[in-house]
């Protein structure tokens, strides 16, 4: 690891400040890096990917003699070199050819990695698709069809869902222009069959990556007619080897931190017209118990007819012998 050195001046300080751990993290970074044997379908593959997240991404050209899955200190040293948290190394060997590995870190440590086996089949590059080029910078929609991606249990499909999100994320905004929306990317996953093996990446089904402009013409109604148009590249994967997360580390990455903020308060609300309503939960109550205000008009008494009181009163009274 890297020495932890004390600034000297203020570029340094500001330089380390940036790095340092704050409540809004800045944009993620990736790295795109290629391994000592690599064949020309990866580094089209890999050169694809740059194209379309050329913002907070550096490239490197030289090989590198790296086995990420046997020893991933290098993939670390250059997370904290270059100062990205993303990395995606291209790779090619007899038993996995065409291969991509994605790889994240966390505290500059390698956090989890799931390798893409790209099919040299189905490949086209975006240089192979003629016409109108998504303009750099601009962020896409993003759609994952398949039943795969909605596992409740972690797997390879959920994993994959949330690097390739992370990829063509880009920076959180509050706002965003119609306009911007210029293409979308649409990840669709076959669906899965009962006879699988984890060691061969052949049973497993295939992801396939899409992406399409978005056209809109005049429809005669107030919503316009959208239309798709292939932008490239078309990739096929198949999911290989995984590293999952420790649970240590899973926990500290997805712990928030304490800000300034207002809590949300429970059993507090706002009507339309601004009046703050609070709800309160009590207990079981009896009734039976319920000490109520004595009033003269809840004696029992009162509750009888004043004809049949009357009628009482002179039955009561002793009769008086008549004087004669």
């Amino acid at each position: 690891m890297l020495r932890q050195l004390k600034p000297k001046t203020a570029r340094s300080k500001r330089a380390l400040e940036k790095r340092a751990p704050k409540a809004v993290e800045n944009p993620k970074k990736a790295l795109f890096l290629r391994g000592t044997t690599c064949s020309q379908i990866a580094q089209d593959a890999l050169t694809d990917l740059f194209a379309m997240r050329q913002i907070h991404s550096k490239r490197f050209h030289k090989k590198n003699p790296i086995h990420p899955f046997e020893d991933a200190s290098s993939l670390a040293f250059f997370s904290e070199k270059n100062d990205c948290s993303m990395l995606l190394f291209a790779s090619s060997s007899k038993k996995r050819p065409h291969n991509v590995t994605f790889a994240r870190t966390f505290d500059y440590k390698m956090y989890d990695m799931l390798e893409f086996n790209l099919d040299p089949e189905t490949f086209r590059s975006i240089s192979q698709f003629k016409g109108k080029k998504v303009p750099v910078g601009t962020r896409p929609l993003m759609v994952f069809a398949g039943t795969a991606f909605e596992s409740p249990v972690p797997n390879t499909f959920t994993m994959a869902k949330s690097m390739l999100i992370d990829l063509f994320r880009g920076e959180t905004v509050d706002k965003i222009d119609v306009e911007g929306l210029q293409y979308v990317v649409v990840v669709s996953a076959d669906e899965p069959t009962g006879a699988t093996n984890e060691d061969d990446p052949s049973t497993k089904p295939v992801l396939h990556l899409r992406v399409y402009l978005i056209r809109t013409a005049r429809s005669g109604q107030k919503l316009p007619r959208v239309e798709l148009e292939e932008h490239g590249p078309r990739m096929d994967f198949r999911l290989g080897r995984m590293l999952e997360p420790e649970p240590a580390m899973e926990k500290e990455a997805l712990r928030k931190a304490k800000t300034s903020e207002e809590r949300t308060k429970k059993n507090i609300s706002t009507d339309i017209m601004g009046d703050k309503l609070g709800r309160i939960h009590t207990g079981k109550i009896d009734l039976k118990d319920l000490q109520t205000r004595k009033m003269k008009g809840l004696k029992r008494s009162r509750d009888q007819h004043p004809e049949n009181d009357l009628d009482a009163e002179i039955e009561a009274a002793p009769k008086q012998k008549r004087k004669i």
